[in-house]
């Protein structure tokens, strides 16, 4: 619970608050279960279910396989995670033209954190006789690649390069021949190629057979020889994001649910870039920010094709998880994360006094400040219609109209935040109850520690989105105040997210 002393500071920063006389309108007030202007844009799911359709058709078209070139350098730094298509349009990235694409600063969280306890052979190669030729895997998520000595067909120098890459679970070594960067410029003078990528992949992905006229003539076209695949037989979950809870998974099952923003590719598994993805998506205007993604992996006709991350304004869970794919197109390895927040019922459904009206100044999880002569200056309601969601919500002004006083609205407890750390206050405020005329003079006030972070004046304003930055010291103290009836404003779905 909020101490005595938290409580008192503030009560006192409301210093410019006077004796207000009763609040002389015909307009009945909300403790008398009025009814509200009438203008309803409360949380509406209608055709926020997740968009499946688009995700199969985009995984169809879009192109990020990779390997290393015949011109690209060995021992490159393992590349960022970049977005392939988002809701459906293909980036560079995607698209096959460029590997440029949205870079996601992330470097953890891939498909398996592997533990180094071994490795399998998933394919052999086909030889290294004169007439022998094979190819190397032309698979989602690349890593990088190094040269190792021609001396001996060296897989344990490969497996152990995977070893020391974050996110490595397979390894492809192969010969290339005819490559002049190979044979006279790259200071290895090999012609053995370690491959790695943090996915899986299988012979029918040894596509890229050489061909290129790299030498002068009268030299060959390059080609390969003895292409072998290796993969970890040890995979572990891969560690939760920073301000997430992991929900379920892995299961073979995406999510189909309401409350649905969108989705976006990335070219590899990595739950720290969908974590990402959803701080910072746009807020949907009916349903606030995301709370909830779903990443998983998509193979077509059995091959690892991309790695979808959906995105949501509304937690689900392993009920929903039920589309495991269609036509040629397999989920896999799909797990859901439910954003923290620090707000204990910022929705007031905690609140459950009754089952059809009622109201109080304080419940279990919040505490209504009103400052004498002032009544119910800040309330809890219990009645869908005053809601955004659900049956819950918050009343700043009088709610029985008796004064004219603003109230203060904070949590029973101060939030569980971390000194330093960035944080978001979002919530949905309304302030239509008493008309266009009356809620003129609406206004509210978002205090973080007692210092005001914001003030918003609405007007007459439906349920609207809001979002501001604040940055934690500790155990911080989250308030709001305002309302002046008749300009009452309500609250609801408040959260306090980790930036």
């Amino acid at each position: 619970m909020v101490s005595s002393t938290r409580l008192s500071a503030l009560v006192g920063l409301i210093a410019f608050l006077a004796v207000g006389a009763a609040v002389t309108t015909a307009v009945v007030p909300p403790a008398s279960q009025g009814q509200v202007d009438p203008i309803d844009n409360s949380l509406d799911l209608g055709g926020t279910t997740t968009d499946t359709d688009t995700i199969v058709s985009t995984a169809s078209v879009v192109s990020q396989k990779g390997g290393p070139t015949d011109d690209t350098p060995p021992n490159q730094p393992v590349p960022a995670t970049v977005v392939t298509a988002i809701d459906g349009q293909l980036t560079e990235a995607g698209s096959g033209e460029t590997r440029r694409g949205i870079s996601m600063r992330s470097t953890s969280g891939k498909l398996s954190k592997r533990i180094i306890s071994g490795y399998e052979l998933v394919f052999s190669g086909t030889g290294t006789d004169a007439g022998d030729r094979d190819g190397s895997i032309q698979g989602t998520a690349y890593l990088t690649y190094k040269l190792l000595s021609n001396a001996t067909y060296d897989v344990d120098g490969c497996l152990e390069f995977c070893n020391n890459v974050n996110g490595c679970v397979f390894a492809n070594i192969y010969y290339e021949f005819n490559n002049d960067l190979l044979d006279f410029v790259f200071n290895e003078n090999s012609n053995l190629k370690c491959a790695l990528y943090a996915d899986v992949h299988t012979a029918a992905e040894k596509t890229n057979l050489g061909g290129q006229q790299s030498e002068p003539l009268p030299a060959g076209l390059t080609y390969i020889q003895q292409s072998s695949g290796y993969a970890s037989t040890t995979l572990v979950d891969p560690p939760t994001p920073d301000g997430y809870e992991l929900v379920f998974g892995p299961t073979n099952g995406a999510n189909n649910a309401p409350g649905y923003m969108g989705f976006a590719f990335l070219h590899q598994y990595d739950v720290n870039a969908c974590a990402q993805l959803c701080n910072t998506r746009n807020a949907d205007p009916n349903g606030g920010a995301c709370q909830y993604f779903n990443i998983w992996r998509a193979l077509v006709n059995g091959i690892p094709t991309t790695y979808t991350c959906s995105m949501y304004f509304l937690v689900t869970d392993a009920s929903t998880a039920i589309n495991t794919g269609q036509g040629d197109l397999e989920v896999t390895f799909s797990r859901g994360y439910r954003r923290k927040n620090f707000v204990v019922d910022g929705g007031f459904e905690g609140y459950t006094a009754c089952s059809g009206f009622c109201f109080t100044d304080s419940y279990s999880n919040w505490i209504g400040i009103s400052v004498a002569p002032g009544y119910l200056d800040a309330s809890i309601f219990f009645f869908a219609p005053y809601a955004h969601a659900g049956h819950g919500s918050a009343l700043l002004g009088s709610a029985t109209g008796q004064d004219v006083l603003p109230g203060t609205l904070t949590p029973a407890s101060p939030l569980n935040t971390v000194a330093g750390q960035q944080y978001t206050i979002t919530f949905f405020h309304a302030s239509v109850y008493s008309g266009r005329t009356l809620e003129a003079a609406a206004f509210v006030q978002i205090l973080w520690n007692g210092n005001i972070v914001s003030t918003i004046t609405p007007g007459y304003s439906a349920w609207t989105f809001y979002s501001f930055g604040v940055e934690a010291k500790g155990n911080d103290v989250l308030a709001f105040h305002g309302g002046k009836a008749p300009a009452w404003s309500f609250l609801d779905d408040i959260c306090v997210f980790l930036t």
